[in-house]
């Protein structure tokens, strides 16, 4: 629902169509088995998980002698972990199937990966279909070891400047971290779409991908994924420790937050009406479908009156 994209005049209407939210049609591939033009099936879930609570959560001071990198789970992160472990077995075993199982990405900082550790006592090695280090789900990049003083100051200034363009001395802005995550986002539909998870040739729909990182990091995920703007981004608020956000395959075959999580869950997070609008669509739409009815037109043109078209 973010970038405004023009494309070809809709046959339908004779108006240049407009691409708010959603995903682009997957190209045919040979890989992994599968012949040209026929597609592996998607998986039925893609799992976005916080780490648990951190010793940098409790006690800031700790970046100021520990690397990032380095800095570990509390006993109470590891219990959250563990919980979300069981909450994610749950789902998968509510729904009925006999066949599903996991995949992991994670970040390659200490207090992910013993998250993942943790998260992961939920399921047989059998259910385990492989999990991948990626750095570039890696938490935002605050420059080396922190000045506790410095860095509040810091945190205030973006507040002014502006959440997703600053970008903290030596290290990233969200918008830094935004580029980044659109390599790995590439890399992951790359993956979907030649049915990396699976053995070649198996046609297994209840596969399910859980991705281990950070706050700022998955809320960028969301955005780059959904298109949406940078004020829609800087409204959404950051998930709890150990907690997590479920992207479901919808009846046509994109992925929706409107699926597992309510409208009310959704709102709590952070979005809009416009969005919530977007996620209702993405639940019945195609891939590769475009969305000519877009809530975000409206509001971001003003000069139209009651209709969401382009002359």
């Amino acid at each position: 629902m973010a970038t405004l994209l023009f494309g070809t005049v809709s046959p339908k209407s004779g108006v240049l169509p407009i691409r708010c939210g959603g995903e682009e049609e997957p190209k045919s591939s040979n890989n992994n088995g599968y012949s040209l033009g026929v597609r592996p099936p998607r998986p039925r879930r893609i799992i976005l998980v916080r780490h648990g609570e951190s010793e940098g959560n409790v006690d800031e001071s700790a970046y100021t002698r520990i690397a990032d990198p380095r800095i570990g789970l509390t006993e109470k992160g590891m219990k959250e972990a563990e919980e979300c472990g069981k909450n994610i077995r749950k789902m998968i075993d509510g729904d009925g199937v006999e066949d599903w199982s996991v995949y992991f990405y994670v970040s390659p900082y200490k207090r992910t990966r013993q998250t993942l550790q943790h998260l992961a006592t939920s399921f047989h090695r059998r259910r385990i279909a492989g999990m991948r280090e990626e750095p570039r789900l890696r938490e935002q990049d605050f420059g080396n070891f922190q000045d506790r003083e410095k860095m509040r100051v810091e945190k205030a200034v973006r507040m002014l400047y502006g959440r997703f363009f600053y970008r903290f001395p030596n290290g990233e802005s969200a918008a830094d971290v935004y580029d980044r995550i659109t390599g790995f986002r590439e890399t992951l539909k790359s993956d979907i779409d030649v049915g990396r998870f699976q053995p070649p040739g198996q046609r297994n729909p209840n596969m399910n991908l859980v991705l281990v990182s950070h706050g700022l990091t998955l809320r960028v995920f969301l955005m780059r994924w959904y298109k949406w703007t940078v004020d829609q981004y800087e409204g959404l608020n950051n998930l709890g420790n150990g907690k997590m956000l479920v992207m479901e395959k919808g009846f046509g075959g994109r992925y929706t937050l409107l699926l597992h999580h309510t409208e009310k869950e959704l709102r709590k997070f952070g979005l809009t009406d416009e969005m919530l609008i977007d996620q209702e669509w993405q639940k019945h739409a195609k891939i590769g479908e475009l969305n000519y009815d877009c809530a975000m037109m409206n509001s971001f043109f003003t000069h139209f009156d009651d209709q969401c078209t382009v002359t």
